[in-house]
């Protein structure tokens, strides 16, 4: 229950934010919501006078509008009628819509008669502003329909039926194609209306009108059911047994809070009612699901409907646990100074800019991580959740940055690759584990199982190391900037798995090192580089190193043998510019014990022999150029 009270703590903490809506984009906005309220995508737009007399309507494309709600209209479902209080479908709010040609399931359970009479509640109690009363006083009259029919919102044919679906047989008699149809309604007897009152004194939309937000929840808890201990605050509250669905976009039917199932296995031999199991206040579980909603919207990471949030309670910001060193160096505007031979005055900066998120304050804030998903369309999930110190987490982060740090340089700055030391993304490790076309759903599950190496400095899991060694190991297998990628970013983790086993390996070359495999990467380097060095430029074919890597991985005693071997033209085409190269091979043979040079498989240590082998090579030819 930790984290419905941090979400509940987060609402009341951003009480400023409530109704306000904050676009995101061209086409996407998000609000945090104020208790007993939803929104809803609005087709037509109604304006009342003050006196409570129709005075216009216009036809809107998708308005998300913020639409007070109770328990059961949320709820609401199949054959089900249950009103929203104010706007709603035209079925609902419409008293002449069985005349125009609409229908109901049940004559004696006719949508509007429960939806006049919830209103007249509401605008008959202390509570109700004049608004309300001014709706309520038109809808009252029952001809809607027959108002937007005359302003042209709403079509009928020559029958004064409603026109369910237009085709081009109408176009002849009425002329052309109107709004509504194109308004994103299915038809017009479902357009979902929103009314307005235009009042010379208060000049705020109604569905943006702090006083009718008021006005709702003081009338609506008023009608709350019995008060219960509230096993989130401790505090005894209305409490309720319906839960928030819409958690992550408008047509989201799963809930992370439901108990429904009466007649099932769920309080079998344990209890009878669901309050005896939990018990959660209704101004708890609205308020926290309403925070939930808005920093999902605002800054959450959904991949295959699995929603990665992180956030702080002071809504302070804080740097997300997938970014790569360069993402977190975006964050700031300091100038790097990148050094080519040891990455330390890059991972220095990153550092910095993680320290950028550190502040002084009398109070300790912290910092909430949460992954939900759903198994199915009515049941949601928390998979992971922690709550820690933000000084802690930040801690936890650099340390992540630092262990898993590797140079790497597939990231873009213009048109150009730039090189950059550091952790990889998240994401980037699932597509070097599983290749680029890994689905979403392994994306996702490989993200989720990485949140622990990262917050509670758990080891990298041995399959996900195992899987990127063995890609990385396959060059012919992909393109060569793929490989590239994917090689970096296994040496990142290779790296951070012998760290954890107190072993410390740099990018920079280590000429001291005796270590088998990593002196078999070297030779392999070397071989490399030399083949490359003989071709022609526009030649970009695998050299015999880069072909045999795989197998010499598996056999490197036997494989060396046929990688040497097929150097010799190469050497002889490149003559003394060769010699250094082959003095190279010599001395890193000589490294060997005699007994180690075999057929047994290579660590994956020898990947960093190679890696950083062929780096130190190439950094010398770019100095003896310059």
């Amino acid at each position: 229950m930790s984290w419905l009270l941090h979400l509940y703590e987060t609402y009341e903490a951003n009480l400023d934010q409530v109704g306000k809506t904050v676009k995101k984009g061209e086409d996407r906005e998000y609000t945090l919501l104020p208790v007993s309220h939803t929104t809803q995508n609005a087709h037509i737009e109604v304006t009342i006078d003050e006196d409570g007399d129709f005075q216009d309507a216009r036809v809107l494309s998708k308005a998300s509008t913020l639409i007070p709600c109770t328990d059961e209209a949320a709820s609401r479902s199949g054959s089900k009628v249950a009103p929203y209080p104010l706007h709603d479908k035209l079925s609902y709010v419409a008293g002449d819509f069985l005349k125009y040609g609409g229908t109901v399931k049940k004559q004696d359970n006719v949508p509007f008669d429960a939806y006049i009479n919830q209103l007249a509640e509401w605008a008959n109690s202390p509570y109700a502003t004049e608004k309300v009363t001014c709706i309520y006083t038109y809808l009252k009259k029952g001809r809607l329909i027959e108002d937007l029919v005359s302003e042209r919102v709403l079509v009928v044919d020559e029958n004064e039926q409603l026109i369910e679906k237009w085709d081009k047989t109408y176009e002849e008699k009425i002329g052309e194609k109107p709004a509504i149809f194109s308004s994103g309604a299915t038809d017009q007897f479902s357009a979902f209306v929103r009314f307005n009152v235009y009042h010379p004194e208060s000049l705020d939309d109604v569905w943006k009108d702090t006083d009718m937000y008021d006005s709702f929840i003081a009338y609506y808890r008023d009608k709350l059911g019995e008060e219960d201990i509230c096993y989130v605050t401790g505090e005894r509250l209305p409490s309720t047994e319906r839960h928030a669905n819409k958690i992550r976009h408008a047509a989201d039917k799963a809930k992370l809070i439901s108990a429904n199932d009466n007649t099932g296995f769920t309080f079998r031999g344990r209890f009878k009612t669901s309050r005896e199991a939990v018990g959660i206040s209704y101004d708890v579980s609205q308020k926290a699901h309403n925070a939930l909603k808005w920093l999902i919207h605002r800054q959450g990471k959904t991949i295959d409907n699995r929603v990665f949030l992180i956030w702080s309670n002071d809504n302070s910001p804080v740097p997300n646990l997938d970014d790569d060193a360069m993402d977190i160096m975006a964050h700031t505007t300091r100038e790097l100074e990148r050094d080519p031979d040891t990455g330390e005055i890059f991972a220095g900066e990153v550092k910095k800019a993680i320290a950028g998120y550190r502040h002084d304050l009398d109070y300790q804030p912290e910092v909430n991580i949460l992954v939900i998903d759903s198994a199915t369309t009515g049941r949601m999930a928390v998979l992971y959740y922690r709550h820690l110190n933000k000084e802690l987490y930040l801690e936890r982060l650099e340390q992540w940055h630092d262990a898993c740090a590797w140079e790497h340089r597939y990231r873009k700055d213009g048109k150009d690759f730039v090189s950059f030391y550091g952790a990889p993304a998240t994401k980037d490790i699932a597509f070097a584990a599983y290749g680029p076309r890994a689905s979403e759903k392994v994306v996702k599950g490989l993200m989720e199982r990485m949140l622990p190496c990262i917050v509670d400095k758990r080891s990298i899991p041995q399959d996900i190391v195992r899987s990127a060694f063995q890609r990385a190991s396959n060059p012919v297998s992909m393109e060569r900037w793929e490989w590239e990628k994917t090689l970096s970013i296994t040496c990142a983790l290779i790296r951070k798995m012998y760290m954890e086993k107190k072993e410390e390996w740099t990018v920079p070359l280590d000429k001291q090192s005796t270590d088998r495999s990593y002196l078999f990467g070297r030779l392999l380097a070397v071989a490399d580089v030399l083949e490359r060095g003989a071709l022609n430029k526009d030649e970009t074919r695998a050299t015999n190193a880069i072909r045999y890597m795989n197998s010499f991985s598996k056999n490197p005693g036997r494989t060396w043998k046929t990688i040497q071997e097929s150097l010799q033209p190469y050497q002889a085409k490149l003559g003394t510019k060769a010699t250094y190269l082959s003095k190279l091979i010599d001395e890193i043979s000589d490294q060997f014990s005699v007994e180690e040079f075999n057929n047994t498989p290579l660590t994956e240590k020898y990947l960093l022999g190679f890696y950083s082998q062929r780096r130190d090579l190439y950094k010398k030819k770019e100095e003896e150029t310059n």
